[in-house]
C-alpha cells in the first residue's frame, strides 16, 4: 500500500480506478499492458480463453507474473472456478506464482470463499483473494461473504454484470436499471467489511460517451473503480475516478481549517461558508490520500 501522512494521520491507499481484463493467452496484449496507465491488470484464464487454450494461457500467466515489469500496476489473475476441469490447476499454479491477487468467478456462498482461501493457503502472504459478484445465489449472502475478509485472504469484490444479466434474464441497458440494487448491495457489503469493490465492465468499448456515463454512475454509487475490456477505456476511467481540482482544493481547505489552533478539539467548524464535521475531515483526508497515491504512481 502507498502511505500518505495527512496532518499526523497515515492513510494507506492504492488507487484501483481502472482494472483492465486481458486474455492471458495473448502475448501482445500482455506486453502492451506493461506500458498502459491502468491501475490494475487482470490476466484472464476464464471467459476470455477457449477450453483448448486453458493450459497454454495458464503457463503464459505464470511466465508474466515471474517476468514482472508491471511497475506500480497491481497484477491480478482471474482463474477458472474450482468446479471446472481447470480450476484446481489454476489455483495451484497461482499459489506458486504469487500475483498480487487471484480473482475467482461465480462465488455463491461463504463456504466457497473458504474453499478458495484454502486452495491458496501456501501462496505468498501478499497474494489476496478477489471474487466476482455475478450470480443470483450470492446476492442475499453478500454481507456474510464479505465478512470472510476478517480471517481469510478475501480483499475484493468485482461486479460481473454480464453473468448477472444472463442469470436474471435482465437487459443490460445503458441505465443498468435492473442492477442498481445489486450495485448498492455490493458496495455496502464491501464497505462494511473493508473490501475493495470494482464496478462491472461496459461491453460497448467503442462508445466512450456511454462508458464515461457508466463510470460516473459507478463513482456515484461508491465503487473504487471499474473493470475494463479495452485500453481505450482506461483514460476516461482514470479521469472519472480521480479527484477533480475542485475536490482537491476543498479537501485541502478542510484539512487546513481543522488543523488551525482555534479549531482544536472542535467537532464542527465553518469552512468557506459551509458547516463541516469530523466525518468531512475523514473524507478530505481520503481525497488527499488518493491524490498523493496517483501522483506517486
Amino acid at each position: 500500500m502507498i502511505g500518505d501522512n495527512v496532518e499526523g494521520m497515515t492513510i494507506s491507499f492504492r488507487p484501483r480506478r481502472s482494472a483492465l481484463f486481458l486474455p492471458a493467452s495473448n502475448p501482445k496484449a500482455l506486453a502492451k499492458a506493461r506500458s498502459l496507465p491502468a491501475d490494475v491488470v487482470i490476466l484472464d484464464l476464464e471467459d476470455a480463453v477457449a477450453p483448448e487454450a486453458k493450459a497454454e494461457a495458464r503457463q503464459a500467466a505464470i511466465a508474466a507474473v515471474a517476468e514482472g515489469g508491471f511497475g506500480r500496476r497491481e497484477l491480478v489473475v482471474r482463474t477458472n472456478g474450482l468446479d471446472t476441469p481447470w480450476g484446481a490447476d489454476d489455483l495451484s499454479a497461482m499459489t506458486a506464482a504469487g500475483p498480487d491477487a487471484v480473482l475467482v468467478p461465480k462465488v455463491n456462498t461463504p463456504e466457497e470463499v473458504r474453499a478458495y482461501d484454502a486452495a491458496l493457503a501456501q501462496a505468498p502472504a501478499h497474494t489476496r483473494l478477489w471474487i466476482m459478484i455475478e450470480t443470483c445465489a450470492c446476492l442475499p449472502l453478500l454481507h456474510q461473504i464479505a465478512a470472510c475478509g476478517a480471517d481469510s485472504r478475501l480483499a475484493g469484490f468485482v461486479l460481473g454484470t454480464n453473468d448477472l444479466a444472463k442469470e436474471m434474464r435482465a437487459r443490460l441497458t445503458p441505465a443498468r436499471t435492473p442492477f442498481l440494487p445489486v450495485m448498492t448491495m455490493a458496495v455496502s457489503a464491501a464497505r462494511a467489511h473493508g473490501l475493495i469493490v470494482l464496478d462491472g465492465v461496459c461491453n460497448d468499448f467503442r462508445d466512450l460517451e456511454r462508458f464515461r456515463a457508466e463510470a460516473e454512475q459507478g463513482l456515484e454509487f461508491g465503487f473504487d473503480g471499474k473493470s475494463l475490456i479495452h485500453p481505450d477505456q482506461i483514460e476516461p476511467c482514470n479521469a472519472v475516478f480521480s479527484p477533480s481540482a475542485e475536490e482537491q482544493a476543498w479537501a485541502e481547505a478542510v484539512v487546513t481549517a481543522f488543523a488551525a489552533p482555534e479549531n482544536g478539539g472542535k467537532g464542527a467548524i465553518r469552512v468557506e461558508g459551509r458547516m463541516v464535521e469530523l466525518l468531512h475531515l475523514e473524507q478530505a483526508r481520503q481525497v488527499l490520500a488518493m491524490v498523493r497515491a496517483i501522483s506517486v504512481g
